[in-house]
């Protein structure tokens, strides 16, 4: 992911599950050992189309339904994946089998999401994070069929956020993936957002 896209998660991240709009540029360089110069380009696009207010080095998310849309339309989910294969079981089962330190992400991190409510659709594609993808493919006999199991690249600071992508890295990651049911996810997990934004 680049490093751009992991300020934006942290910014939709605080604003849409923490309720928190207000930043310092620096602060975010210092916990991201990014420079300062990182930050000001991650702000570029968002500052051009008022989605954040810069005032020296503070600034404030004015709309983080346009810094989600923005992340969504550039995110490059294919250029994540590292292996995909077919797996012979059900995707609860596939979920059951991973090692702990996975992130799950796509359509199981959006069930996590949702509990208590029940997922818009089922799906049978499981999508985890990862920086040992041997770790997980040894947990599974792999067969020829269509991929059902897709293991992407995680980033140095996504385990930061616990066992499964944040709800708008959820929401992009999905929105970049051409399922029949991908729709149905990102309608109800943009219902979630707008929930919890003011």
């Amino acid at each position: 992911m680049k490093k751009i896209e992991i300020i934006w998660r942290e910014l939709l991240s605080q604003a849409i599950e923490k309720g928190n709009f207000n930043f310092v540029q620096k602060d975010l360089a210092n916990k991201f050992d990014f420079s300062t110069s990182t930050i000001f380009q991650a702000l570029k696009t968002p500052r051009k189309m008022g989605a954040v207010r810069v005032q020296g080095r503070f600034f404030s998310i004015e709309d983080a339904e346009k810094i989600l849309y923005h992340w969504a339309s550039v995110r490059d989910l294919e250029g994540e994946i590292v292996f995909s294969g077919h797996v012979d079981l059900p995707v609860f089962e596939i979920e059951g089998a991973m090692p702990a330190e996975v992130v799950f992400g796509g359509y199981s991190a959006a069930r996590l999401i949702l509990e208590p409510q029940t997922p818009p659709a089922d799906y049978d594609k499981v999508f985890v994070y990862t920086k040992n993808p041997e770790a997980v493919k040894k947990r599974f006999n792999l067969d020829r069929g269509r991929a059902n199991l897709f293991i992407l690249k995680a980033d140095d600071f996504l385990t930061g956020y616990g066992g499964k992508t944040t709800l708008a890295q959820t929401f992009v990651d999905i929105w970049n993936m051409n399922d029949w049911y991908a729709k149905e996810f990102t309608e109800t997990l943009k219902a979630k957002i707008d929930g919890l934004l003011p």
